[in-house]
């Protein structure tokens, strides 16, 4: 029976293996997921206690397109109710706890604005349409600041876009204008959320623990502490793999290595075996802090999913060009914390302050803020097994080498306790110091977040399935997917589903790419969102 070896064990992976099983007609026992770290899920993380505080680096919003991530949820069954679907718990979830933002956006004064102006001038219209229209092959190499004027980085919609999705202004204009493509559905409700839908917990719990559930219970091997260091390609000549210099060669896999518990190993592969890589990793070299303590930058220590992809980029060419992401981590830094808390108190206020009960709320930003500060108050509980009495909330920041409003550091210099400081400096509450003293705060610096997003040209990033590739694919963020948006679970379960598809010559692949800008209706909302006064 042909074998199939996943490298990394994050979401795509996950993915994959599911749909080999599914799909493809795999058994379980013969998929093989090889994670260099000693914990499954990549990027969906979440871990903690009420002791010691939980923590998770992100929160991933979804919304009604995400095709393939709903119909790979809905063959797993629910860990809190197995009679359903990750997607049916999902979708329920939505209908009694969707967001209705009412302070979306907060002032220097802690103030909340009113955002249903989108604030834009004649000129950031036209910019903004202009942008949309333009070929992608158009805007390769070039910047969003390329494409707009500085005043509508000032506008109510580039504040709400830029922490909704995590955009920097000299992020790709690609990326911008597939994100701008692919949500102009959403423009309608973009100021209260309503579009968005969330997992009912964390995703690690609400995704990741059902779907490693059933994949294990399928015979599923996951293999932790296992680096994957190369893939031996067979030259299309019979020769080695110096040998091979054009695009249309073939490309086979012969065999794969990995060190595990201070061992080489390898493993041979026969006819129909396949290996699907996770090339590059967004939260590579992610460092952890405490509520007294900075997370410190650290990235001396390559990943393996970024050495690997460099090491297969470097036997042939049309593999991409893992330089473009991994190079500038300047501009794909930023840094999110957790806090945890018994005392009831923050919670109190901002429901009171913003309108909206826990879990309702959506995003809050305080756009003056000069790290760019965005909190959320999460449904709890937020992670599975949390106590009644205890409250988890997160946020982030786009520029945390800038220095805070009410602490004189810079963000990634701040302990967990500081980083509180300057969020409740930016609001208008009295408890302060009770809040504080309160709460564990564990920050997350994490150097490759948005380098998806760093400015890049076609052939940047590999196809998921390379020309003339008989059994290699790529997955997750860093692999090519026309149309869809990277910094998404959709992206990377579709990465996937095409992956097992095209190499397995299967008619069940990904549904296309929704393309809401061709739907006249929403087109026309659209319009009507921009010329909001």
């Amino acid at each position: 029976m042909a074998k199939a070896y996943l490298v990394g064990s994050g979401i795509a992976s996950l993915a994959a293996a599911a749909f080999l099983i599914r799909d493809g007609g795999f058994a379980g026992s013969d998929i093989v997921i090889l994670e260099e770290q000693e914990r499954e899920g990549g990027s969906l993380d979440a871990a903690g206690s009420p002791e010691t505080g939980y923590t998770m680096r992100g929160g991933r919003m979804f919304e009604i397109h995400f095709d393939c991530t709903y119909d790979l949820l809905s063959s797993i069954p629910s860990m809190d109710d197995p009679s359903k679907s990750v997607t049916e718990d999902t979708f329920a979830f939505h209908e009694e706890f969707a967001w209705d933002d009412h302070a979306r956006l907060v002032d220097a004064r802690g103030q909340v604005i009113d955002a249903h102006s989108m604030g834009f001038s004649e000129r950031d219209r036209l910019e903004l349409v202009k942008c949309t229209a333009t070929p992608e092959k158009q805007l390769d190499g070039k910047r969003i600041t390329d494409c707009f004027s500085p005043e509508f980085f000032t506008t109510n919609f580039w504040w709400m876009w830029c922490t909704t999705f995590a955009f920097e202004p000299w992020h790709s204009a690609i990326e911008f204008r597939r994100y701008l493509n692919r949500f102009v559905h959403l423009f309608k409700t973009f100021d209260s959320m309503s579009g968005i839908y969330r997992t009912k917990y964390n995703q690690f719990d609400s995704i990741v623990r059902p779907l490693l559930k059933w994949l294990t219970d399928q015979g599923v091997t996951v293999q932790l502490g296992t680096r994957v260091t190369d893939l031996a390609l067979a030259d299309s000549d019979g020769g080695s793999d110096s040998d091979s210099d054009s695009d249309s060669d073939a490309l086979t896999v012969e065999a794969i290595t990995w060190e595990r518990g201070g061992k080489i190993e390898q493993a041979a592969l026969g006819q129909g075996d396949l290996v699907l890589v996770t090339n590059g990793s967004m939260t590579a070299n992610s460092t952890l802090g405490s509520t007294n303590a900075a997370a410190v930058l650290d990235t001396s220590g390559s990943s393996g999913a970024w050495a690997l992809w460099r090491t297969l980029a470097d036997k042939r060419p049309g593999l991409g060009n893992p330089a473009v992401f991994d190079s500038s981590v300047k501009d794909s830094t930023w840094e999110s914390f957790t806090v945890t808390t018994k005392d009831p108190t923050f919670f109190q206020l901002m429901e009171k302050f913003s309108g909206s009960e826990a879990g309702k709320g959506g995003l809050i930003t305080f756009k003056d803020s000069s790290w760019l500060l965005t909190i959320v108050l999460n449904h709890q509980p937020h992670f599975r097994g949390q106590p009644e009495d205890t409250f988890v909330w997160w946020g982030y920041a786009l520029f945390p080498d800038k220095t805070g409003d009410h602490v004189n550091k810079t963000m990634a210099q701040c302990t967990g306790r500081e980083i509180l400081q300057e969020v409740l400096g930016h609001l208008p509450f009295a408890e302060r110091d009770q809040i504080i003293d309160n709460s564990i705060v564990i920050p997350a610096l994490m150097p490759y977040i948005t380098s998806q997003f760093l400015v890049r040209k076609a052939g940047d990033r590999p196809a998921v399935v390379p020309a003339g590739s008989t059994n290699l694919g790529f997955i997750g963020q860093y692999a090519e997917v026309p149309d869809d948006v990277v910094f998404t679970v959709e992206y990377s379960v579709r990465t996937a589903q095409q992956a097992v598809a095209t190499l397995l010559g299967l008619k069940t692949g990904p549904k296309p790419v929704y393309k809401g800008q061709h739907d006249p209706k929403v087109l026309i909302d659209a319009l009507r969102t921009l010329h909001r006064h």
